[in-house]
């Protein structure tokens, strides 16, 4: 059997990378687990900022996953890396903070391959579409998580 290269690069990213961008990489992993597109897609996470770094997912993440029937494994935080933009087809940012970083931490973006999350449910453009809010301040985490499985529903449905 031939193995086949995914269809979908997909790196989700967010400031720290134990809040917003894990619980979109465990939900839209989820999403695609359940659509039976798993060997479609390469579904990562990473952060804008280096405070975390090595750090696994944080508590409020885990426990709305949980809640919600998501699973998710034990991970260490990692940071966009420039080398990245090559070997991903979409990096999706969860606020405007994130998209300036990764832009500028990306050298830019030719090829358009960065969004923010909750573009893809709202129909607008990346500057225009809402922020996911960062539970790490609000503690709602149980409001981001809404906002996150809302944002990776649309973008599923926008990939196929």
């Amino acid at each position: 059997m031939q193995n086949r290269r995914p269809i979908h690069r997909i790196m989700f990213v967010c400031h720290g990378n134990i809040c917003r961008s894990t619980m979109a990489e465990f939900v839209m992993k989820d999403l695609v687990k359940r659509a039976d597109l798993e060997g479609d897609f390469v579904i990562a996470s990473s952060a804008t900022s280096s405070e975390e770094i090595g750090n696994d997912t944080y508590p409020g993440t885990k426990r709305v996953l949980s809640e919600h029937g998501v699973s998710f494994s034990p991970r260490a935080a990692v940071q966009l890396r420039a080398a990245d933009y090559d070997a991903y087809d979409l990096f999706v940012g969860m606020d405007a903070a994130n998209i300036r970083n990764m832009r500028r931490m990306l050298k830019g973006d030719p090829a358009a391959k960065v969004h923010k999350l909750l573009e893809f449910a709202e129909g607008s453009d990346t500057d225009a579409a809402a922020d996911v809010a960062d539970p790490w301040y609000t503690g709602d985490f149980e409001t981001t998580y809404d906002d996150v499985l809302r944002g990776c529903e649309a973008l599923l449905a926008w990939l196929r």
